[in-house]
């Protein structure tokens, strides 16, 4: 039954906007900092300040606003949302409701074979909250104020996904594309990418959405599927069941791999909102929004596009490639310095990235200090295609270039490493082990091909791994055939 089910997914993705200064006062914005040490009186509430609105988080809203395809207004308004809670040092928030800055947009996805067309509802700015310190050696809990009054986008869609999957794809998309733009480093371990999911789920076919249910405290791609994953198939259940599904918001629990009842989900009308009495209308002129959209940078979806079609590799590489900017910019690099783009794809996707990965370098926006330049990089591509190393050679490589600018054919050199291509000299490797290897031998006569593979792996041995493998090859099947 629960195939006549259909599950319906929105996302609201709050992203911490890369600015020096907080949104309405000029303390750092820094991420990790001593608690309570970036505040000041207008950042922590108190009587009788005035907040003043960062030029720059405008920019930042209608760069995104642009790159997600919204209509930017010419006129919005702030409002402040009521409520109390702890790390809300006013009692409410300034964000914008009624009057949004962006409105509109829309972002193609890719899930699979298929790309899905999710569209956005809004892009508001608004100010973060402080950040709730629960710990276990003091007699309460403890509130850091320094992310008080940091610039957030608020990006919300529309309930267009229907699967985990979908979801996660397009967190992906839009995460990239802030990253492309620079306005948020997308660090979801850290804050600066946060995602609530609201989940319902209704009859397939029908039109009229379901109690919805808020997701919270997701801190990774993953763990947004695995939490929409449970929440669907809770509510699918209880649908059969006929269970009441009550409007609420849950918390993802990572160790039981569940969600659990938080507290009851508020409407738009329990948060009385109202214009901001203490900020004006924000009036925008349209050559100020032209001028923002001609200095877009080429986007994730324009530069994949391009890279299939100028470097001939495959969709699925480019798309590996232009998920990150920086890695894009690097494989690009290695393509101007003389490499094979296939081949230096292949090496930026598996070396580069894996090194990456190792030392902990995908947390930045952006990779300054790479664990080996594009241009060493480049030139261990093209001593494997050219013949000079073999792939394995190459790869062992690769700790003795890491931190240092050498030139990879230069330490080749000086190792004696070069691949050894010569026949007379590999002919008389393969006759060694064929000789010493009968069995296998034999049973390559026999009709069994495969063994050719482990016979390719003792020469390669003998030669301490510089023989040419294809001449290995060659030379192995004209032996035992001859044999």
């Amino acid at each position: 039954m629960t195939d006549t089910i259909e599950s319906v997914i929105g996302l609201e993705v709050h992203a911490e906007l890369l600015t020096r200064s907080k949104i309405f006062c000029s303390c750092s914005a820094e991420f990790g900092a001593p608690p309570n040490t970036n505040v000041c009186p207008v950042c922590l509430g108190m009587p009788g300040v005035m907040p003043v609105l960062n030029r720059q988080v405008i920019d930042f809203a209608i760069r995104a606003g642009l790159a997600t395809h919204c209509t930017i207004a010419l006129r919005s308004v702030f409002a402040r949302k009521n409520y109390f809670y702890p790390d809300l040092p006013k009692g409410y928030q300034i964000t914008q409701y009624e009057l949004p800055i962006c409105l509109d947009g829309f972002l193609d996805v890719v899930v699979g074979d298929a790309t899905r067309r999710i569209r956005l509802t809004r892009i508001h700015m608004e100010e973060d909250t402080g950040k709730n310190i629960h710990d276990a050696d003091v007699l309460g809990s403890l509130v850091d104020f320094n992310r008080s009054c940091v610039p957030l986008l608020e990006i919300v869609s529309e309930p267009d996904m229907r699967t985990p999957e979908e979801a996660g794809a397009y967190l992906r998309t839009l995460r990239s594309i802030l990253q492309y733009l620079e306005i948020c480093d997308g660090n979801m371990e850290e804050g600066s990418f946060r995602c609530d999911a609201n989940i319902s789920v209704r009859p397939t076919g029908s039109t009229t959405l379901g109690t919805k249910v808020e997701i919270k405290n997701m801190n990774s791609f993953r763990a947004v599927e695995k939490a929409i994953a449970y929440e669907i198939h809770r509510q699918r259940e209880a649908l059969v069941d006929g269970e009441p599904i009550v409007q609420e918001t849950r918390l993802w629990d990572a160790d039981r791999d569940e969600t659990r009842s938080m507290r009851s989900k508020e409407s738009a009308h329990d948060y009385r909102y109202f214009p901001e009495p203490d900020l004006p209308p924000l009036l925008l002129e349209e050559e100020s929004v032209t001028r923002i959209r001609g200095s877009l940078p080429e986007l994730p979806a324009e530069r994949r596009a391009r890279f299939v079609r100028d470097y001939d590799i495959r969709a699925e590489d480019a798309d590996v490639l232009t998920q990150r900017k920086d890695v894009a910019n690097y494989f690009e690099a290695g393509v101007r310095a003389g490499a094979p783009a296939k081949e230096m794809a292949n090496w930026t996707m598996t070396e580069l990235l894996r090194l990456i990965r190792e030392e902990k370098l995908d947390r930045a926006l952006v990779i300054h200090d790479w664990p080996i330049s594009a241009k060493q990089l480049a030139g261990l591509a093209t001593l494997v295609v050219d013949g000079t190393v073999t792939r394995n050679t190459a790869k062992k490589l690769l700790p003795k270039l890491q931190g240092t600018d050498q030139d990879p054919a230069v330490l080749v050199e000086a190792e004696g490493l070069s691949q050894v291509s010569d026949r007379d000299a590999l002919t008389r490797l393969v006759a060694e082990v064929v000789s010493t290897h009968p069995d296998q031998a034999e049973q390559f006569r026999a009709g069994k091909d495969k063994v050719v593979g482990y016979l390719v792996g003792q020469v390669m041995k003998a030669s301490q791994g510089k023989a040419n493998p294809q001449v290995v090859q060659e030379l192995l099947r004209e032996a035992l055939r001859g044999a």
